[in-house]
């Protein structure tokens, strides 16, 4: 019979590598956290646990808090078939070229591609360009792109398409479709008012005009040569194929291939695809439904985004970019925040959530509040999954109730508790909540649209920083970069990440629809707050906070989560389909949703559709009848009834 002894000499051995430390020093009654790891750093010791212990730990398992003998204990639980593992296998795909379903995020942006949610753009996609010294121009361009050969054959997601129909598909490795074509842009000699124009040029055009792997490759690489050895790197990635952890993995293998023409990467046994067609076998399992009971028992108690003031409804903007403010906590004082994260028990990035959630709270004028994360989500279900390029990320609900006489301290520990509970039930995405919270609340609305992403710690579970040098492309200099954002349903994002040893706070938020200077000064706000936690006084301190609890604006006033426009259509008459048009979309809903039958006003969500099939629903109607309806008017009223007459204004002799 396996012993909890038995398992802390290996397990002493994984947390010593994961954090730096001696195996024979590690304490049995020491925290995770209080030895240096994080959230983040879990995914990778959850993955060693399963490779050198042959023992599955979901994520919700580890809290940062706890310690080795607890971990040991859990794991000789697990062992002998006790307690909570995670209730599916990966297994290689029989036919890797079969397509297969997009998650839950993944659907979110891909129906925000087809314009149907509000604060949507015809590509999600992050873009960032990167300095670079010392590079050989003429050796560059080739060793880049033979290096983007190399990958997309190594990463199976890098030759994703999405389909029309909402599923994605990994094209063959020898199809020539599959490699991004690099486009080199040599501004040598060129003035340098001219090459500022340039970039700029560049720059917008990228970020505005992202990659769409619905008609080809998911990433849009170019080089630009400068004088003196200089260049930039420019990347924009489809949000549908590569998220946070996988950037910084793309970044890794490409540059590791570029520094040596004669470099191989360790084979991955496991794709994106596996990993997906064996996490869509959770529904249904009894682990799954415990998890969405968790969620749905929630909802009613759940409150509204924070309140912030608006000049326009999200509804009515259209906006092309969102706007980027981003400032670099320097290392000596990053080091001190840190310092006392460990000293008062909770990871950096509840403290900084913490303090985003007090600025908000500031700014909306109450404390009751709820906010969306995203979140790695890689359930460690193969060792490889850590090192797969995909799109794995999911939204996290996140319902916060601010203490107005609390300590920073205590209001850190009650948000990390938060966080822990929420991840604990991680077998259902935030979307899938969200999707029900809607539905819940009678809206098509984003129900979160105030977003949190922490990638603090990433290098460390990596088990490696993203290297300095890449051969003919040069030293790289992640420092000196630029990056700008499009996500679809996102008013006002917050992005934590760690470079060497200093942390970077980006917003990126749509600037058209909040009041002039409102994000501006509460991104200045959050850097103050966070500065001071470097200081043990400003954790034992009260936290300024509204008194209100939950949002009360005036009736004439536009804020966030509360709009001057009616959300819900005109009621339609209910019934029975009435004529040929309403017949013939019953028929097709019918067979899309699998019900007996359709009432004319009956609403299509509430049938137990999705936006995903929401789509497949309307080009079903659109080839059937000649007649396109758009997924946002759609979403807008989304009966029968409405459809048909949408059908009849364009075809107005249609019966």
């Amino acid at each position: 019979m396996t012993t909890t002894l038995d398992h802390r000499e290996p397990l002493a051995e994984i947390w010593g590598e994961l954090l730096g430390l001696d195996p024979a020093e590690v304490p049995h009654d020491a925290g995770f956290l209080t030895l240096g790891g994080d959230s983040v750093l879990a995914v990778r010791m959850s993955a060693q646990v399963r490779k050198q212990l042959g023992v599955v730990l979901a994520l919700s398992d580890i809290r940062v808090e706890i310690t080795l003998s607890e971990l040991a204990e859990l794991i000789a639980r697990r062992a002998t078939g006790g307690g909570r593992a995670l209730p599916v296998e990966v297994a290689k795909r029989a036919d890797p070229d079969e397509p297969f379903p997009l998650l839950p995020l993944q659907q979110g942006y891909f129906v925000g591609q087809q314009d149907g949610w509000e604060l949507s753009y015809p590509s999600a996609h992050h873009y960032v360009d990167i300095g670079l010294s010392e590079v050989d121009p003429d050796d560059a361009p080739e060793a880049l792109q033979d290096a983007l050969r190399r990958l997309v054959v190594h990463q199976p997601t890098l030759r994703a398409r999405v389909l029309p129909d909402g599923r994605q598909r990994i094209l063959p490795a020898d199809d020539p479709a599959t490699v991004p074509g690099l486009v080199v842009n040599d501004l040598r000699g060129v003035p340098a008012d001219d090459v500022a124009r340039s970039l700029a040029s560049l720059r917008h055009e990228m970020s505005t005009n992202g990659p769409n792997p619905g008609d080809g490759p998911g990433i849009d690489i170019r080089l630009t040569l400068l004088d003196d050895g200089n260049a930039r790197l420019h990347c924009a990635v489809s949000l549908l194929i590569i998220d946070g952890w996988s950037s910084n993995v793309f970044y890794r293998d490409l540059f590791a291939l570029v520094a040596d023409w004669n470099a191989t990467l360790a084979p991955l046994e496991v794709d994106y695809g596996d990993y997906v067609t064996s996490v869509r076998r959770l529904p249904g399992t009894a682990a799954w439904e415990a998890d969405r009971d968790w969620w749905f028992d929630r909802l009613s108690g759940f409150g509204q985004p924070p309140a912030l003031p608006l000049r326009l409804d999200p509804a009515e903007a259209r906006p092309d970019l969102m706007a980027t403010t981003q400032q670099t906590l320097d290392a000596p004082t990053w080091a001190a925040v840190r310092a006392q994260c460990a000293a008062h028990g909770v990871t950096p990035s509840a403290a900084v959530f913490t303090a985003y959630a007090c600025v908000l709270a500031r700014a909306a004028g109450h404390r009751v509040m709820l906010l969306n994360s995203l979140q790695l989500n890689r359930l460690p279900l193969h060792q490889d999954v850590h090192r797969i390029i995909g799109a794995f990320a999911s939204t996290m609900l996140i319902p916060v109730e601010l203490d107005a006489s609390a300590s920073f301290t205590d209001l850190a520990l009650a948000c990390q508790r938060q966080f822990g509970d929420a991840a604990a039930h991680n077998l259902v995405s935030g979307v899938e909540v969200s999707r029900e919270l809607g539905r819940h609340r009678g809206t098509h609305r984003p129900v979160a649209p105030v977003v949190f992403q922490s990638t603090l710690g990433m290098d460390a579970a990596m088990g490696q920083r993203l290297p300095g040098d890449a051969g003919p492309l040069g030293v790289i200099d992640m420092h000196d970069h630029h990056q700008q954002l499009r996500t679809p349903q996102v008013a006002l994002e917050v992005r934590l990440f760690e470079l060497d040893d200093t942390m970077t706070a980006v917003f990126s938020y749509v600037e058209e629809i909040f009041e002039p200077g409102l994000i501006t000064g509460m991104f200045a706000e959050l850097l103050d707050h966070v500065r001071t936690l470097a200081e043990p006084g400003a954790w034992d301190s009260p936290v300024p906070l509204p008194g209100r609890e939950h949002p009360d604006p005036a009736p004439d006033t536009l804020v966030l989560g509360r709009y001057t426009r009616s959300d819900t259509a005109e009621a339609e008459e209910s019934g029975p389909p009435r004529d040929d048009v309403e017949r013939r979309i019953a028929a097709l809903w019918q067979e899309i949703l699998d019900v007996a039958e359709v009432d004319r006003a009956g609403n299509f969500f509430t049938m137990g559709g999705d936006s995903l099939l929401a789509v497949r629903a309307l080009a079903r109607v659109a080839r059937e009848t000649g007649t396109a309806v758009s997924v946002r008017d759609f979403l807008a009223s989304p009966t029968l009834a409405s459809v048909a007459a949408r059908i009849r204004a364009a075809r107005p002799h249609s019966t």
